[in-house]
């Protein structure tokens, strides 16, 4: 008689690693945002005509993400206070440190407009990377996010390719601003 492991399902094993991974909602959120955040950023430093500054302009992208996330975090603080939710100055700092995933999703930007800087390619050319890489991890977040709520590949992958239309929203703008 075989023995019953060789009779795993491997959707079953995909659906079990699944809800062992699921993503936060708040570090979706975040990452999300992060994501667009970097991108429309990107996009709009990086002006045609003006000589190339990449390094500044990753500065300025980490500094946007790291006062979003502090004022996103303190903003939910706010919130709590004006619930009269008299909860303790830990669970306040956790707030604001909860939203870590923004900043994380600008350091693919970051470290892409660096590169740039070391002389590895254009400003330009970062940038494009730049919208690229983040145009496709909008589609991956937006997938998994959809395959740990439990719909199918199709629908996940609809899901992923809406969240995607963002980055190609700004794609777009960039390419007719400039």
């Amino acid at each position: 008689m075989p023995d019953r492991a060789d009779h795993v399902c491997p959707e079953s094993v995909t659906r079990r690693w699944i809800s062992r991974h699921r993503p936060q909602e708040q570090s979706l959120f975040s990452g999300i945002y992060g994501l667009v955040l970097a991108s429309a950023l990107g996009a709009a430093l990086d002006a045609t005509g003006e000589e190339a500054d990449p390094g500044p302009d990753a500065l300025w992208v980490m500094l946007t993400a790291l006062a979003s996330a502090a004022a996103h975090g303190y903003a939910h603080v706010i919130a709590r206070r004006a619930s009269a939710d008299k909860a303790a100055t830990a669970s306040r700092r956790q707030l604001v440190l909860a939203e870590w995933p923004l900043v994380a999703a600008v350091l693919p930007t970051v470290g892409i407009l660096l590169g740039a800087v070391a002389g590895w390619w254009a400003e330009a050319t970062a940038v494009e990377t730049a919208l690229l890489f983040n145009t496709v991890a909008l589609f991956g977040w937006g997938t998994w996010a959809a395959r740990t709520a439990g719909h199918g590949w199709p629908s996940s992958c609809l899901a992923g390719g809406m969240d995607m239309l963002i980055g190609l929203v700004i794609i777009i703008a960039n390419a007719l601003i400039k």
